[in-house]
């Protein structure tokens, strides 16, 4: 039974994942459906996130290292940690582009008017990418503790 769920779960993972790309794999590309997509997409990452959390496929459920310390991978823990993980990558990065979509055309619009303000204008910008890259170290962070 455990080798039939080592097989058939990363199926239900990729088919959830597959899900979404359906109707655009069929060509529809009318705005009427969007909303459905949506659905669909949410309810392949939650249950790719409840896969993850619920059925840890790691093995043991606290195996112990050579140094002594416990570790949660493999465990609904580690699952869960690994999921805080990719949040605050994906949340930061689509923070950090609504930033530089916000502050990049005022960026480039002050430099057509005066060239002066170029060091000024891009320091904006930076500023938003620095909050991508903060949400990869926490990511980074997170990971190194589990």
């Amino acid at each position: 039974m455990s080798t039939v769920l080592f097989f058939l779960v990363p199926l239900l993972v990729i088919a959830l994942l597959i899900v979404p790309l359906v109707p655009v794999l069929k060509g529809t590309r009318t705005g009427k459906r969007a909303k459905n997509r949506i659905v669909f997409n949410l309810a392949s990452f939650l249950g790719v996130c409840g896969l993850g959390t619920i059925l840890p496929l790691g093995g043991a459920a606290f195996a112990a290292d050579a140094a002594g310390a416990a570790s949660y991978v493999g465990t609904a823990a580690g699952g869960m940690g690994f999921i805080a993980a990719a949040l605050a990558v994906g949340l930061a990065g689509i923070g950090g582009g609504i930033a530089v979509a916000a502050a990049a055309p005022a960026a480039i619009g002050a430099c057509s008017e005066n060239p002066k303000s170029f060091g000024k204008s891009i320091i904006f910008v930076v500023l938003g990418e620095g909050i991508a890259l903060y949400g990869l170290l926490i990511a980074i962070l997170l990971i190194a503790k589990l």
